[in-house]
């Protein structure tokens, strides 16, 4: 079997934008390979939060992260992607007209372009500087929720103030004894609603209390299993909460790995795109999703699923040597199956 395959366009990233572009693509009539370093489809929806709840997903009132990846799997299903899980797209070079993708087990690909939705890179939890963290991690420290009910019945401390914390101290709160919000600030980092919820639940409900400004300070248990953690504000005032769970939730630190070697125009950690058609500094090579960045960028999937189809549209001319596409609407053409 040749290690060396040809397609109209590499996707880089199974994440839900990356999905979300093999559908654009399809529609358009060009077939796709896509690249992934995890064992399965969906990216952090699948493998760090798969029920976390959606709310911006337009006629989703709520989804969870996992049912989202499903329902996109389903959408692309006519399109029949080739995937490549569990490598890494190691290098991206123009051979003439051609796009020439190279993974870490040694697949050569050739396309007419290229789409990268590699989300914010390899990805790695942004951890607290506590003695003896490591002696809690995976037993009562947890950088992510990979199912609500493994949390049922705690007393959990969510440290953090960005969409993640609020979000999932919403959603614990139904299902544990106790959730305590910890934040060096008294203003989260979140959408308004979300964190409207979270003041109503504190309000309201002995299963939330917002503690702010206060830090961790240290933990206290014994063979991996926390018994309470204390919580220090400015003025040095100590609390101690007695909490079986820590979930310090403030983000992820990523690293763009190979990419940085593709001659792309980056910039802190993002790839620079054209905002109208997210083509990079590249012919032939689109950015979409968190990893590109141009002016006002909104950081929300719904972003990446437009960018997505700006990208395949963009990509057509690079794919069928200068045709010129004819725009038309969904509804119109049906799912024109390869």
């Amino acid at each position: 079997m040749s290690n060396e395959v040809k397609t109209d366009v590499v996707i880089i990233g199974a994440g839900p934008v990356g999905l979300f572009a093999v559908f654009q693509c399809g529609m358009l009539g060009m077939s796709c390979h896509v690249i992934d370093s995890l064992e399965d489809i969906g990216g952090q929806c699948s493998a760090l939060y798969p029920e976390k709840p959606i709310y911006d997903i337009p006629a989703y009132p709520c989804i969870e992260a996992g049912v989202l990846i499903d329902r996109l799997e389903e959408q692309i299903k006519p399109f029949s992607p080739v995937f490549h899980m569990q490598q890494q797209a190691v290098s991206l070079n123009k051979e003439g007209e051609e796009c020439v993708v190279t993974t870490s087990k040694g697949k050569k690909i050739r396309a007419g372009g290229v789409i990268i939705a590699a989300g914010a890179g390899a990805f790695g939890a942004n951890k607290p500087p506590l003695d003896n963290l490591e002696e809690y991690e995976d037993k009562s420290v947890f950088y992510m929720v990979r199912k609500i009910n493994d949390f049922k019945n705690r007393h959990i401390v969510i440290a953090g103030g960005g969409d993640s914390a609020v979000d999932w101290a919403v959603a614990l709160a139904n299902v544990a004894d106790k959730v305590y919000v910890i934040h060096r600030r008294d203003k989260f980092r979140a959408t308004p609603d979300m964190i409207e919820k979270m003041y109503d639940l504190d309000k309201n409900s002995d299963a939330l209390e917002i503690m702010t400004p206060y830090q961790l300070k240290e933990l206290h248990g014994r063979n991996g299993q926390l018994e309470s953690i204390d919580i220090i504000d400015f003025n040095d005032n100590i609390q101690n909460l007695k909490v079986d769970t820590l979930l310090p939730l403030f983000g992820l630190s990523s690293k763009l790995g190979s990419i940085n070697n593709w001659g792309l125009d980056i910039e802190m950690h993002h790839v620079l795109v054209n905002p109208t058609t997210c083509e990079t500094n590249k012919k032939g090579i689109f950015a979409i999703g968190d990893i590109a960045s141009y002016p006002n960028k909104l950081k929300l999937i719904l972003t990446g699923f437009s960018e997505a189809a700006m990208a395949a549209h963009a990509i057509y001319p690079y794919v069928f040597d200068g045709k010129e596409l004819h725009f038309e609407h969904s509804t119109t053409k049906g799912i024109s199956k390869r």
